[in-house]
């Protein structure tokens, strides 16, 4: 027995050390989203801060300091403080902080369960963005109670989940600070509860940070509007024969400026919206909204409110991509009124070019022509001089060589400056 060879416990062990490096999150990421289960009757609150680098950094650091368990890389995290459970959840550019306690009688939202949350949410950095009170209870409130704690005219009531819970709320910024809704569970089962809150959270949620587009698109649109007039201008500008084209590049670079930095300033804000707008329609199918006759439901009240914004923000966008569409077509005709204006300039100074080309050709002809009979003449006049010399030592020259040497010189000469110009052509054709 001692010399048998004992097999691995794990038989693909070995394989964990190809691991890929994102599996454990990844895997982690599937199964963290979520709310523990809990029943009615029960009280939970959520904040929703908006964060920047340096205030994501200090509330990692706050809640590494508080919480044991906790990891810097952690998107979502889960403990309990005292008798209350609490939730992080970490998203792009906010922070979820959700409580969670067990109601044991007491009134519709109250706060006396959460004790020290007020002062441990005084710490936290960031921006409040969304602030909720969630009340499930059993038995539904009687419309004396319900009215104590909503405002009737914007009251919204639906039934959920396939008409197993039913919500109220008026989306209404109460005097505390936060914004309430009741569900009552008429048959929620297992972990129905804590799926139901979390998807009307986060239909909230979605919805308050998708409309953060509006303000944006409607502070840029005025300077949208001023930038496409100032285009118009500009090319009906081009479309002028005697325009300055150096000026109007100039302004049209200037606006082309100004709209980068418009679009640089509202892309991610206007993306987001749409993103966060299409996760806001997904929840609503999945919360099987059912209307309640004689009030508003919250599939209308969020199709009223949010579709309107992100229609005001998809047309801005349009405008927006439009307007630079136009701006580079007005570029390219400006580029091409250009560049035909610096080919008939090339082809005028080509033109001239030749012409002068011609007039230094016909000189030259001139020049080499009278170079013959310049030359001819002073060959002529040596001759004269030597045929004189010749005469005084008595040689006397017939008259026929005089005639006869008259053409040969000039042929002479022509031929001889002839092949000087050949001469000198043969290198420069060379190069």
């Amino acid at each position: 027995m001692d010399d048998m060879i004992s097999m691995p416990t794990d038989p693909f062990g070995a394989l964990s050390a190809r691991n890929h490096t994102l599996r454990a999150s990844l895997s982690r990421e599937m199964h963290i989203r979520g709310l523990p289960r809990f029943e009615a009757p029960a009280l939970a609150l959520q904040f929703v801060l908006l964060i920047d680098e340096p205030q994501a950094h200090d509330s990692i650091t706050l809640l590494a300091e508080r919480f044991p368990g906790f990891e810097a890389g952690d998107r979502f995290f889960a403990d309990r403080i005292g008798d209350l459970h609490f939730s992080w959840e970490r998203h792009t550019e906010y922070m979820t902080y959700s409580f969670l306690a067990p109601q044991e009688g007491g009134t519709l939202f109250d706060l006396a369960p959460f004790g020290d949350v007020p002062r441990w949410m005084a710490e936290i950095p960031g921006r409040i963005i969304r602030s909720t009170q969630i009340a499930l209870v059993k038995d539904e409130p009687p419309p004396t109670v319900i009215a104590a704690h909503f405002a009737i005219d914007d009251l919204i009531i639906s039934d959920v989940a396939d008409g197993q819970a039913r919500i109220w709320s008026d989306f209404r910024l109460h005097a505390d600070g936060f914004g309430r809704l009741l569900i009552h569970d008429k048959g929620l089962q297992g972990g129905e509860s804590s799926q139901l809150v979390q998807r009307l959270q986060e239909l909230g949620n979605y919805r308050k940070i998708a409309l953060l587009g509006l303000p944006e698109a409607q502070k840029a649109t005025p300077l949208l509007t001023g930038l496409e007039q100032r285009l118009t201008a500009i090319t009906s500008r081009v479309a002028q024969k005697d325009a300055d084209a150096d000026q109007v590049l100039e302004q049209l670079s200037a606006l082309s400026a100004e709209l980068a930095e418009i679009m640089a300033q509202t892309r991610y804000r206007m993306s987001a919206t749409q993103a966060y707008a299409e996760i806001c329609r997904d929840r609503i199918r999945r919360l099987a909204v059912a209307p309640v006759r004689g009030y508003r439901s919250l599939d209308d009240f969020t199709e009223r409110r949010l579709l309107p914004a992100m229609r005001t923000c998809d047309a801005f966008t349009r405008r927006l991509e439009d307007l630079a569409q136009r701006a580079a077509w007005t570029s390219a005709l400006l580029r091409t009124r250009i560049d035909t204006a610096l080919a008939r300039r090339n082809r005028d100074l080509l033109a001239s070019m030749d012409r002068r080309t011609g007039l230094q050709l016909r000189l030259q002809h001139t020049v080499e022509g009278l170079s013959v009979v310049a030359i001819s003449y002073y060959a002529l006049g040596l001759w004269h001089h030597l045929k004189e010399a010749l005469e005084l030592q008595g040689l006397h020259l017939p008259g026929w060589v005089d005639i006869a040497l008259f053409p040969v010189t000039i042929i002479t000469v022509f031929l001889g400056i002839g092949q000087i110009r050949k001469v000198k052509r043969l290198p420069s054709e060379g190069h």
